[in-house]
């Protein structure tokens, strides 16, 4: 059944959108999509030290990516820059470094186009299980700690009132993160992985009732999105990772349509 290479793509696009989609939710309620990018583009980098070590790609990139985030939480808590300034700095110096290591290693042949936009069409079934087995162990501890996470994400001052240790659920997240942008990062690129983190959970947002609602809703839309990308990427010959993002904004687009008088369904979690 997975011989086949579009096949192949489908199942690994619809794995990375079902973990993507609830992740996604949270990096909305808690205005975190700068956050997001930086440690996305700090894949780059993970890509680089995988290739000069001869490391295992996955795994270097998560390491990466989940020391890039403990040192922004140490950061913010310690220097006197913003938090904004800071993610950047942080973003476009690991892009930038992650760059330069790549154009100095000339003995090893890298399609930098594909890490930085994705090849989900070139996805083998090593990758697959992979994203499978990354993609459930994600979910089941996301699964245990939703519901101190959504408490540290509503307020961080009533989750540590209530002894949920909103600080030790906040290094989980991240490290959660860290460890999507590995799973993902073949499949949507590197510049790419935080638009498919946001824009299914943006639009579900308009769509949902409640926080459980609106993460069921933005991976199933992450899933429509894959399935339309991919087949316009078929059809119009285009770039699968772009046309993936491309079709989920579409769908955002859609979605600020008026609703009838009547139907407009309240959002899952108020700004």
């Amino acid at each position: 059944m997975l011989d086949d290479f579009f096949t192949r793509a489908l199942v690994a696009g619809i794995g990375v959108a079902l973990v993507a989609g609830p992740m996604g939710c949270f990096i909305v309620w808690r205005r975190m999509a700068y956050f997001g990018d930086t440690l996305s583009h700090s894949a780059l980098l993970g890509v680089a030290l995988a290739l000069l070590m001869e490391a295992n790609l996955t795994l270097t990139v998560f390491l990466v990516s989940a020391l890039v985030s403990l040192a922004l939480m140490a950061l913010r808590r310690r220097a006197s820059l913003s938090s904004d300034t800071l993610l950047g700095l942080l973003a476009h110096s690991a892009l930038a470094v992650g760059l330069v290591c790549l154009a100095f290693m000339t003995w090893v042949r890298v399609d930098l186009m594909g890490f930085l936009f994705g090849d989900i069409l070139a996805v083998s079934v090593e990758d697959i299980a992979v994203i499978y087995l990354g993609g459930a162990v994600v979910m089941g501890i996301m699964a245990l700690i939703w519901r101190r996470l959504f408490a540290a994400t509503v307020s961080w001052e009533v989750a540590h009132a209530e002894g949920l240790r909103p600080d030790q659920v906040n290094v989980v997240f991240m490290l959660l993160m860290a460890a999507v942008i590995a799973i993902a990062m073949k499949i949507i690129g590197v510049l790419l992985i935080t638009a498919l983190l946001l824009i299914p959970a943006a639009t579900a947002r308009r769509f949902s009732h409640g926080p459980e609602q609106m993460a069921i809703i933005a991976a199933g839309l992450g899933i429509l999105a894959v399935v339309a990308g991919l087949w316009g990427s078929l059809n119009w010959d285009t770039p699968s990772g772009p046309s993936i993002v491309v079709a989920a904004l579409v769908m955002f687009l859609f979605s600020l349509v008026p609703l009838p008088h009547g139907a407009r369904q309240k959002e899952g979690v108020q700004k």
